[in-house]
């Protein structure tokens, strides 16, 4: 089943609730099956790895683990808002609910 996100990857967004809440970082991939976002610097967890090419040494690294999508909102200009879609040009685009700017 596709189902149109309202957050694609590169966007801003604040989380909204859990461990992580009030954390704002980028959408650094999107997982559209599983409703689930990576986001940079939020919901870091710690895995341990062996000693390989990127981690020579190995031992304890921090990773962003997914959020649900359900726990985002997109961030503009650092508040919290909801997208919605116009057509402007005979283009749909997303804008900004509370400031009604358009969403590049």
């Amino acid at each position: 089943m596709s189902v149109k996100l309202k957050i694609k990857k590169g966007d801003t967004v604040i989380v909204i609730s859990g461990e992580s809440k009030g954390k704002s970082g980028k959408i650094v991939e999107v997982d559209k099956d599983k409703g689930r976002a990576v986001v940079e610097g939020v919901n870091l967890v710690k895995k341990h790895s062996k000693p390989n090419s990127k981690y020579p040494q190995g031992g304890i690294v921090e990773i962003a683990a997914p959020i649900h999508l359900s726990n985002l909102k997109f961030s503009d200009s650092g508040k919290a808002t909801r997208i919605g879609r116009r057509v402007e040009d005979d283009k749909v685009v997303r804008y900004s609910k509370k400031s009604s700017n358009t969403i590049k």
